[in-house]
């Protein structure tokens, strides 16, 4: 690839977010300069790898930590309302890729698999029992069903009713229209159309040293090519560090006072993967539970059907680990690295008032391979060891951010740091993440390129790609622009 000395826009990271932005501003002005940089040698093989994320659609119809319990009994769906907006304007930039004959063939990303809630124990039933009254008021939720009876919890997930008995108390909910996601398959396609279709292509094997203010309006980026040694440098107006866990740092070396306390808490992650195809057949269905008492949202268990590279899996986890690093491919002092005396009180008041945290990771890290089993079958009663494998799941970093009372506090979101002229923005964080990757990065381009939201030309494009976006979403317009994408997306 022949470098340009200047470019509109630079991304760092070749993942799902980036390749969203860079298709979104090339959409709306598609003679912008935009270069995508990457430390690897192919996209998408971080956190938007199929393997190292939940490949959920987080819709918030079966993820319980979206809709806490008030102490009046009544259930919060405000955030649920919020997270299914912004997954489903995803979908509908999704979908306007397939209408527009770019994206061939949408089952290579995304399938139907209903999403269901279950828990257990009389307590938990009516919290359950309570969200879907709330959510069966909203017509985001209104198909939602529930069931305290075994016969309707055989039909919808039979592999985890085996050997169950009438006095056990459970109850479930069921949300047909869920989906299941192809991460790393999805990046992979919206790069081949910035190739294709805008002949913007990713600069592999090469990372992002420094980026220092050039002039007044630009932004210098200093290069490093990870196979030969050589060092470049280039101009760019507009920054974007999506680099998964690997933002923090060099947003560290950024000069813009916006990234000041900011720090990071790396968790890694695995999965049981079946090995056993009869079992896999035996369950098609995304079953999220509650974490235990004390335990962090990312704790959530739950048994997922999946389909990676074509073949249907079934996972079971996530099982969190410590490791300094900050990315799979990262280095053990990513974390050392990050600690500096901006953030030194941050990360310290995380530490101090989240001990249940640090306690729930060291259970979870001195966790056997039989200890992991064990909470298998709190799912599947009769699951065997033979069955089942270990398969390490990506690196995640948690953002800590300064608190006034707390002096830092542990933020499970993602989360948008951007200097106040929007020339260079980060996104740190995780889950939701990748699902609500398009409203995410529209927020980036309204503060990045205010002037391309504003034109005509922009609100028309806009409306068209995704009819959501700045909108009251009325019960008409959801349940028109929900049928649409279905008939679009296959599902």
């Amino acid at each position: 690839m022949v470098l340009r000395e200047e470019y509109d826009l630079l991304c760092v990271g070749a993942g799902i977010m980036s390749a969203t932005l860079a298709l979104l501003v090339k959409h709306l002005k598609p003679d912008l300069n935009v270069l995508i940089v990457e430390r690897l040698g192919k996209v998408g093989q971080e956190s938007s790898a199929a393997w190292n994320n939940a490949g959920t659609g987080h819709s918030a119809l079966c993820e319980l930590n979206y809709t806490p319990e008030n102490e009046d009994g009544a259930v919060d769906i405000r955030k649920a309302i919020n997270i299914c907006t912004q997954f489903e304007i995803s979908k509908q930039y999704w979908s306007y890729l397939v209408a527009e004959g770019l994206i061939k063939d949408p089952k290579t990303f995304i399938t139907p698999v209903p999403h269901h809630s279950w828990v257990k124990g009389e307590e938990n039933a009516n919290y359950l029992e309570n969200r879907f009254k709330a959510f069966k008021e909203h017509f985001m939720f209104n198909s939602i069903e529930f069931t305290r009876e075994v016969e309707k919890m055989k039909e919808w997930f039979p592999l985890m009713m085996h050997n169950r008995t009438e006095d056990e108390v459970m109850a479930a909910s069921r949300i047909d229209r869920g989906t299941e996601m192809n991460y790393g398959a999805l990046t992979e396609k919206l790069f081949a159309i910035l190739k294709d279709e805008y002949d913007t292509e990713v600069l592999f094997h090469t990372e992002v040293e420094d980026i220092d203010p050039d002039h007044d309006e630009e932004w210098l980026v200093k290069m490093k090519n990870l196979e030969t040694g050589k060092k470049n440098t280039i101009d760019a107006e507009h920054v974007f560090i999506g680099a998964g866990g690997g933002s923090l740092l060099l947003l560290q070396k950024v000069e813009i006072e916006e990234k000041d306390g900011y720090g990071g808490f790396p968790v890694s992650g695995e999965w049981l993967v079946c090995k056993n195809q009869d079992i896999i057949n035996q369950h098609n269905a995304k079953v999220y539970s509650k974490a235990g008492i004390g335990d962090p949202p990312m704790s959530v268990p739950h048994l997922d059907t999946r389909y990676i590279n074509g073949k249907r899996e079934l996972l079971f986890g996530p099982f969190a680990g410590f490791s300094p690093k900050f990315l799979k491919e990262g280095s053990y002092l990513d974390l050392f690295k990050s600690i500096n005396f901006d953030n030194i009180p941050s990360m310290w008041g995380v530490f101090w008032h989240n001990l249940p945290l640090t306690k729930y990771l060291l259970e979870q890290v001195a966790m056997s391979f039989d200890d992991r089993m064990e909470s298998l079958r709190q799912f599947v009663k009769d699951a065997k060891n033979e069955d089942w494998e270990i398969v390490i799941a990506g690196q995640r970093v948690q953002t800590i951010k300064k608190d006034e009372f707390e002096g830092g506090s542990l933020e499970f979101g993602t989360q948008l740091v951007s200097s106040k002229d929007g020339r260079i923005t980060c996104l740190l964080g995780a889950s939701p993440g990748a699902s609500t990757s398009v409203k995410i990065m529209l927020d980036v381009i309204e503060k990045a390129f205010p002037e391309l939201m504003a034109s005509e030309q922009g609100k028309d494009k806009l409306n068209e790609m995704v009819p959501f976006y700045n909108k009251e979403v009325t019960k008409e317009l959801f349940d028109q622009e929900l049928a649409r994408v279905i008939k679009d997306l296959n599902l």
